[in-house]
């Protein structure tokens, strides 16, 4: 059967017993309805089914197993690598399921697989409650959580992953379940951290904590002055409390008013130092954070939660082009802070920064076997994030992406936060799981053998002769 008949045999056998939408290349909603957050990713699904519910999941999995079809899994479409969509194929569409509900009194929450971050955030928050999760409110919640899920509340509450208690599921063979500690316990320890590749979660239960306002400081650094500063955050980190989240841009500051003149268009440490919990108990950590060393445009204040969550959404919008590289550091040498700012004299682009980030906390103290996440120990996380505009630009900002990456590459330790790989990076999907890497491979085995959910950082199965 050619392509275009296979498109159309499953448009005809879908809409039998699909409840939503479902979307062809011809349909006047189609040009909506396809393009994903990542401008480097203009592909053109055959068919776009946007679920209503888990039977609706049930009925496109059904027929995508049945016939072969490429098959994407689309929540917030936030994914780096363009696995959100795909060229001529299937797109499962979960947008449309996206109720949440709340449990303040247990502090709990219940929510669909296409939520996005800003939704569960603004339900939650109308209970003084808060699920840690990332620092974009238009990603989508379900494969944040499934990679892991590292943003605000990490060190103090863990990762997203490390939150849920349970996910409801639907497999390769249609069939769906609820995974918990006490129920199919291997598949509820896969899906916290290795990804989309064992199901489609129409369900997440997730546990939530009390956070409604925090107290947030920012500021910029020179270019010169971020040497010692970031020699005097590596030292600071490791006993610091867990409440502290102290985190780097490196990148070239722009040319608003809030940035002084002599800072306009040139290089600096964007620094952003946040505290959970007492004000008056965190208010020496953030000073701390923001007078270490030479700070121009500093604001200190207490500000609401939901702010918080939204104050990077316009850095990062829908149709830019996005290239990551990203790894850990057992520490920050000297010889690694000289790399980057040498690199940060001649990034190519104003809208890329260098990412610098300390986890531990809550997070680090999971013990590497309790779930698929990867590497805990080593607590300096890296992200180069190049982003721009224009299609004529992708050779200069990949080459200089690649280029750093390269250069520290010998400093950084085993590992890599697969929410932070780009699509060319396959051969170091197993360096991202280390040990937990066959098993993995088993679960992904049992639960979908033939692959059918192989666009993600792909652990494939066993095949057996």
């Amino acid at each position: 059967m050619n392509s275009g008949m296979q498109i159309g045999v499953a448009f005809r056998r879908v809409a039998e017993h699909f409840r939503g939408r479902l979307l062809r290349q011809n349909d006047p909603d189609y040009a909506a309805a396809a393009p994903v957050w990542n401008g480097m990713f203009d592909s053109r699904p055959g068919l776009i089914a946007r679920c209503c519910d888990a039977k609706d999941v049930q009925v496109a999995i059904g027929f995508a197993s049945a016939t072969g079809m490429t098959t994407a899994i689309r929540c917030g479409g936030h994914s780096l690598a363009g696995f959100s969509t795909c060229t001529g194929g299937l797109v499962i569409d979960l947008s449309g399921m996206s109720d949440v509900q709340v449990d303040g009194g247990a502090r709990k929450a219940g929510f669909g697989g296409g939520c996005l971050l800003g939704k569960v955030d603004a339900k939650t928050q109308k209970f003084g409650l808060a699920f840690p999760a990332g620092v974009v409110s238009h990603t989508g919640a379900g494969g944040l959580i499934l990679g892991g899920g590292t943003g605000w509340l990490s060190r103090l509450y863990g990762l997203s992953c490390d939150n849920v208690q349970a996910f409801t599921l639907v497999l390769a063979d249609g069939s769906a379940l609820r995974a918990d500690k006490n129920a199919h316990a291997d598949l509820f320890w896969a899906l916290r951290g290795g990804g989309g590749n064992f199901g489609v979660v129409t369900e997440f239960e997730v546990r939530l904590h009390p956070v409604s306002s925090v107290l947030f400081g920012k500021g910029l650094c020179p270019v010169d002055a971020v040497p010692p500063l970031l020699q005097h955050w590596r030292e600071f980190m490791p006993s610091a409390p867990d409440n502290l989240r102290w985190g780097f841009s490196l990148k070239i500051a722009g040319d608003s008013e809030e940035v002084p003149q002599e800072l306009r268009r040139k290089p600096v440490a964007s620094i952003s130092a946040l505290w959970v919990g007492n004000a008056a108990s965190g208010s020496r950590f953030v000073d701390n954070a923001l007078t270490a060393k030479e700070h121009s445009a500093v604001t200190i204040g207490e500000i609401p939660f939901l702010k918080l969550q939204t104050m990077a959404d316009s850095d990062f919008p829908h149709g830019r082009r996005y290239y990551a590289k990203s790894g850990y550091f057992k520490t920050l040498e000297d010889q690694v802070i000289q790399i980057l700012v040498a690199a940060l004299r001649g990034i190519p682009s104003m809208s890329s920064e260098i990412e610098l980030s300390y986890l531990g906390g809550a997070a680090g103290r999971i013990d590497a076997a309790d779930t698929a996440f990867g590497d805990r120990s080593m607590p300096f996380i890296l992200n180069i994030l190049s982003h721009w505009t224009n299609a004529s630009e992708d050779a200069a900002n990949i080459m200089w992406t690649r280029r750093l990456f390269g250069n520290l590459r010998p400093w950084m330790k085993p590992g890599v936060y697969v929410n932070f790989m780009s699509g060319d990076e396959k051969e170091r999907i197993p360096e991202a799981y280390s040990e937990r890497w066959e098993r993995l491979r088993e679960i992904k085995t049992k639960y979908d053998p033939q692959n059918l959910f192989r666009l993600n950082q792909n652990i494939p199965p066993y095949v057996h002769r």
